[in-house]
C-alpha cells in the first residue's frame, strides 16, 4: 500500500516520540500503528521486518523504518520514516545535553563524578590484573603483549593489531595442538 511521505513521517514521528527501551518495545507499537490504525501492513510483515531488522548492523528501530519506509513509498518513504523516528530521540538528546552541560556546573555534581571516575579507574585496574592473570602466561604472551603496547603508544590502528593478534592466537593454537598430536 501506497501512502504519502508526509503521513509517514508523522507516523513514524509518532512511535519515535514514545518508543522507550529496547528493540523488542517496537513490535506491539508498529502493530498498533500500521496494522491496526492504517491497515498499512500486515501482522506477518511486522514479524519480517522485524526478525530482519535485528539481523542488519544498527539500531532496530531505525532498520525497521527502513524497510517499512520503503514497503511503502519506495525511497521518499524510506527517508521519511528514518527521519520521522530519529526526530525525536535526536531533539532529546540535544535537550539532555544541554541540561547536562548545566548541572555539570554544580560543584556538587562536579565532585560526584570526580569520586566516579576514580572507582572506575578502579575497577579498570582490577579487571586488567585479572585479565593479565589469565591471559599472559608464558615468555611468549609477555613479549606480544609488549609489542602490542609498544605499536599501541604510536598509534597503529587498534583494529589492525585485534586482527592481527587473533591470527596469531590461532596459529598458536595450531601449533600446540600439533605439538600434542
Amino acid at each position: 500500500m501506497r501512502t504519502s511521505s508526509w503521513n509517514i513521517f508523522k507516523v513514524f514521528l509518532k512511535i519515535g516520540a514514545i518508543l522507550l527501551g529496547g528493540g523488542y518495545v517496537i513490535i506491539p507499537i508498529m502493530k498498533q500503528e500500521l496494522v491496526e490504525k492504517r491497515k498499512w501492513l500486515n501482522d506477518d510483515e511486522v514479524c519480517d521486518y522485524y526478525c530482519v531488522s535485528q539481523c542488519l548492523p544498527g539500531i532496530i528501530a531505525i532498520n525497521m523504518s527502513i524497510l517499512v519506509g520503503y514497503r511503502l513509498n519506495k525511497f521518499k518513504g524510506m527517508l521519511a520514516a528514518v527521519f520521522g523516528m530519529g526526530f525525536s530521540p535526536f531533539i532529546s538528546i540535544v535537550i539532555v545535553a544541554n541540561l547536562l552541560s548545566k548541572i555539570m556546573s554544580i560543584g556538587f555534581i562536579d565532585g560526584l563524578f570526580w569520586g566516579v571516575n576514580l572507582s572506575v579507574i578502579v575497577l579498570i585496574y582490577l579487571t586488567l590484573k585479572e585479565m593479565w592473570q589469565k591471559s599472559i602466561v608464558d615468555i611468549f604472551s609477555f613479549c606480544w603483549f609488549l609489542l602490542i603496547l609498544f605499536l599501541a603508544v604510536f598509534k597503529v590502528n587498534p583494529a589492525i593489531l585485534i586482527i592481527v593478534s587473533i591470527i596469531l592466537g590461532l596459529l598458536m593454537e595450531k601449533i600446540r595442538r600439533i605439538k600434542n598430536v
